[in-house]
């Protein structure tokens, strides 16, 4: 125990609880249900797009790796919080540990950037595949999906390690309860006696400098994309060019509107229940990870036909 200047008292913690719902405990039961099903969804879709990709010999290109890449870091993201939530509304372990948490945290942030990463490279294959399709096979190559990924590892690993390492810093004062599903770093941080501006200043210029720089190129390629589709005068070919980029197109639409939604909540908390932004911020690491491999496999023809000689081999 440690008496500050300030006169709080800081008490070493060695866990948090996670208080899931302050306000409407009623929802755990009834959310826990929709949120396994999205949960087993996505382990479940990712595994057998990861599968059919692995073993069909002709998805073995550019744009499969990349979103194997994508599956790859949703599975991670799935695993990391939505266990721990069930956990909490079946058996209520609301209990997680000190370093558990800031390794959750760690994660959290750092998979959801990579994801943000990962489909602005996407959009850039998207667009070399529109705007320079005849030097598309000398641009987009093995080589390069390896250099990307090296790129979105890097970037991101590195970026938002001070996340964790300032928050788990602070002093907590004896406070432990979390009035969240997730080890969210303000959330966190909200607890300590300490002064969290730096927190706060680096988690919302982070954020913004990573995902709002994606945002922009990717909102740039799509915006060259559709000019040069504009200007095709081929019968069907505008509905061809915009068919190979729609389902990367939807899967942007889903990762940012939850996101944006998420942020709004925040802005506008005081008109918001305060469990709505815990609810978003929960559904936002399983509602994209259960749609994206159900909308590549629905919309590609390569990817469909690749599952279904899995499952003949199977049968």
């Amino acid at each position: 125990m440690t008496v500050h200047p300030n006169g709080n008292i800081s008490i070493e913690v060695s866990d948090f609880i996670l208080n899931c719902f302050v306000r409407s405990s009623s929802w755990q039961l009834s959310f826990s249900l929709p949120l396994s099903l999205l949960f087993l969804l996505a382990m479940g879709a990712n595994g057998i797009l990861l599968i059919t990709i692995r073993m069909e010999a002709s998805l073995h290109e550019p744009m499969y790796y990349l979103l194997s890449i994508l599956s790859l870091l949703d599975i991670v993201l799935c695993l990391t919080v939505i266990p721990k939530v069930l956990a909490i509304f079946w058996f209520d372990l609301k209990s997680i540990s000190f370093y558990a948490c800031f390794l959750q945290m760690y994660i959290m942030n750092c998979f959801l950037a990579m994801e943000s990463c990962t489909f602005m490279v996407m959009a850039y294959d998207r667009y070399v595949a529109i705007c320079h399709p005849l030097r598309y096979p000398s641009i987009i190559t093995d080589q390069f999906v390896a250099k990307a990924a090296i790129f979105i590892l890097a970037r991101n690993i590195i970026s938002t390690v001070p996340i964790p390492i300032l928050s788990s810093r602070l002093n907590y004062c004896g406070r432990n309860v979390i009035e969240n599903c997730i080890c969210a770093n303000m959330s966190v941080s909200r607890l300590s006696c300490d002064d969290v501006t730096i927190n706060r200043l680096y988690q919302f210029a982070g954020g913004w400098t990573l995902l709002g720089s994606d945002l922009i190129l990717i909102f740039l390629s799509y915006s060259l994309i559709l000019r040069a589709v504009l200007r095709l005068r081929a019968e069907g070919a505008v509905a061809k060019a915009l068919s190979t980029c729609g389902s990367h197109f939807i899967l942007i639409l889903f990762f940012s509107t939850i996101l944006l939604v998420f942020v709004l909540t925040h802005v506008v908390k005081k008109k918001v229940s305060p469990d709505v932004p815990v609810l978003l911020n929960v559904l936002h690491h399983v509602i994209p990870a259960a749609l994206n491999p159900i909308v590549y496999g629905v919309r590609t023809q390569e990817i469909k036909q690749g599952i279904q000689r899995l499952l003949n081999r199977g049968w």
